[in-house]
């Protein structure tokens, strides 16, 4: 058996000894043949193409692409190996009139050509690369990019505009083929005909990759914008739709040391309504942001850095952001926000977000900033956004700071709409008890004045003096406050002295720190004059305080305060002016029961000089005779 295969394998192995060699001789001479038809193709070429035959085929490639005249004034350079390439100077394209205006100018195009096109007397490139080309756009006012004077691109932009089928319907002729395209130290200016501003970016280096038009596109391109290096990633498998205005699917990401953002989804170069994806952005430093957008926001300086994502859905004139969730310096909030217009074209934000912890710093010093005069609606936040856009948002958040002071479950609401702005808290944890409060900045482009009233029920005044490190007799109690306060000048323009109001205090049970009421008496009955310090070394416990006061002028005028200890009372009245410090007080001290009026006669007294520690002067002292204190 074993001998009966080896004679079968023999058999085989000197059948195909007959027939290889041939074989191999017969691929061997067709693969020669085909190299040296190749080498003497190649060799030969220079003399068989002729020059202007590629410089007019490139030139009429470049003007059916515009649908403008493109003028080459150097001459061209044909390289044939490793790929038939041609190499044009000083290229202008531009419109086909006598002085038309420029589209764009390259001071080097090159191009792979097809050397077989060629040789029949046509001309096909792909594979372009320009250096230093300058292109010249202009937006419309409908957010369009002009795309005129017929040429292919526009004729192609033009057929997908008018239809309704959103498969690129374009005709074959029309599907011209593009390939691959490398832009080298390029620079582009758009004259933007909606808000009359000229952008420009420069230092453009490219690979963009558009097999066709009916096909998708990829591009990376690196850039310098207003003095930054910045990159675009984009990718849609429907570009042209995009560049006639329509909404595609497309990925776009922008890079740069001042923001970076990436949004994936429907989007649109003429409207932003039509935008229905994912946006991240984040912005690491805020300040510089705005200083290399040109822009101006209020209280700037408190932000650091923000950072957002979320999923961009359209709404009636507007926006939507769903799943909103974003961080500003350390303070992450969630929610849902809406940017849209009003029926006069103003923009609007509203929405509901939740903090787990907010700085209202920057809230208020919105308020305060004065206004710009320009009421430009399209500059969104260039300038105060009291004027620029109206707000409806609902905050809340488990802790919140405002200067010193701390906040708990807070509730607040920012309205800014027919020229008034509104800052509400509703409800909100403070020192143990309850805050509420309401800043209003009142009609008249906000030139006509504000008012703030605060409402704080049964906080702990006492430790918030001691956190705050206050010095002076203060009062450690729980207690209530609420206080009134208005001005008719803007808010940004008034002083102390331009506010008026009124406040009211009560409390409970407390004690006054620094006030030894027993060495006030001693004191009062023995000198004509003595410092608060002298009587400091104890505490005066009362049973209840309030105190009736208004402002105006720059001075608080005490009407009424009253503190009522176990056993005396003490009653104030006078002014404090806010600028010195000072005091100007008249009061009595007295029995708290009528009964003790023997005991503890009325004392009368004037307190004067400066906070923390000022003079008091007993009347009863001051109008003895000289021999009557000289006896004492």
């Amino acid at each position: 058996m074993r001998a009966s295969r080896n004679k079968k394998w023999w058999l085989t192995m000197r059948s195909a000894s007959r027939w290889l060699p041939a074989v191999a001789r017969t691929t061997g001479i067709v693969l020669l043949t085909i190299i040296i038809v190749f080498a003497v193709f190649r060799a030969t070429a220079p003399f068989l193409i002729s020059s202007g035959l590629v410089r007019a085929g490139i030139e009429n490639a470049l003007s059916d692409w515009t649908g403008y005249r493109a003028q080459i004034e150097g001459a061209p350079t044909l390289e044939f190996w490793p790929t038939p390439r041609v190499t044009l100077n000083q290229v202008t394209i531009r419109e086909p009139t006598k002085n038309g205006k420029v589209l764009g100018h390259v001071d080097s195009l090159s191009a792979d050509f097809s050397l077989f096109a060629a040789l029949r007397g046509r001309a096909h490139f792909h594979e372009f690369h320009f250096l230093r080309p300058v292109i010249y756009i202009r937006r419309d006012e409908t957010g369009l990019i002009d795309w005129t004077n017929e040429g292919l691109l526009s004729k192609a932009i033009e057929r997908v505009e008018t239809s309704s089928n959103q498969g690129m319907p374009i005709s074959k002729d029309q599907d011209a083929v593009i390939g691959m395209l490398t832009i080298e130290d390029g620079r582009v200016e758009m004259t933007d005909d909606r808000s009359g501003n000229l952008y420009k970016m420069s230092s453009i280096n490219a690979d963009i990759s558009w097999p066709r038009l009916s096909g998708a596109m990829t591009a990376v391109i690196l850039a310098r914008l207003n003095g930054q290096d910045v990159k675009i990633d984009f990718n849609s498998a429907q570009p042209l739709l995009l560049f006639a205005g329509k909404s595609v699917d497309a990925k776009i990401s922008f890079s740069s040391p001042l923001i970076n953002w990436t949004y994936a989804g429907a989007t649109s170069i003429s409207n932003l309504s039509a935008l229905a994806g994912n946006l991240d952005l984040s912005v690491p430093n805020v300040p510089s942001f705005l200083a290399w957008s040109g822009e101006h926001l209020p209280a700037a300086d408190t932000l650091r850095n923000v950072s957002l994502n979320a999923d961009v859905a359209a709404i009636p004139n507007g926006l939507r952001f769903n799943n909103l969730n974003f961080k500003v310096n350390e303070s992450a909030a969630s929610g849902v926000m809406d940017l849209s217009y009003t029926t006069s074209g103003k923009p609007k934000i509203s929405g509901t977000l939740a903090f787990d912890q907010m700085n209202l710093n920057p809230f208020l010093a919105a308020f305060s900033m004065r206004l710009a005069a320009d009421t430009a609606i399209d500059a969104l936040l260039n300038g105060n956004p009291l004027q620029r856009l109206d707000l409806d948002m609902r905050l809340s958040s488990n802790k919140a700071v405002l200067g010193p002071f701390q906040f708990d479950n807070i509730g607040a609401s920012l309205l800014v709409a027919g020229g008034k702005a509104k800052f509400d808290i509703g409800d909100s944890g403070f020192e143990g008890g309850e805050l509420t409060s309401h800043l209003e900045v009142t009609q008249g482009d906000f030139d006509g004045g504000g008012k703030l009233q605060i409402s704080i029920h049964d906080a702990d005044f006492g430790g918030l003096f001691t956190r705050l490190n206050l010095a002076g007799p203060l009062p450690l109690t729980t207690g209530s406050l609420d206080l009134s306060l208005s001005t008719s000048k803007p808010i940004w323009a008034a002083n102390l002295s331009d506010v008026a109001g009124k406040m009211h205090f009560t409390s409970a049970t407390g004690s006054f720190r620094q006030f030894n009421i027993s060495a006030f008496r001693a004191l009062a009955s023995e000198k004509a004059f003595f410092r608060m310090s002298d009587i400091a070394d104890t505490a005066f416990d009362f049973d209840s305080l309030n105190v009736d006061a208004s402002v105006a002028k720059g001075s608080v005028e005490v009407h009424s305060a009253q503190i009522v200890g176990r056993n005396e009372t003490v009653m104030l009245n006078g002014v404090v002016p806010f600028r010195s410090n000072a005091l100007a007080l008249s009061g009595t001290m007295q029995a708290s029961n009528p009964a003790n009026a023997t005991e503890l006669p009325m004392l009368p007294f004037f307190i004067g000089g400066t906070w923390p520690d000022p003079v008091i002067s007993p009347v009863t002292t001051l109008l003895k005779k000289p021999d009557q204190q000289t006896q004492q």
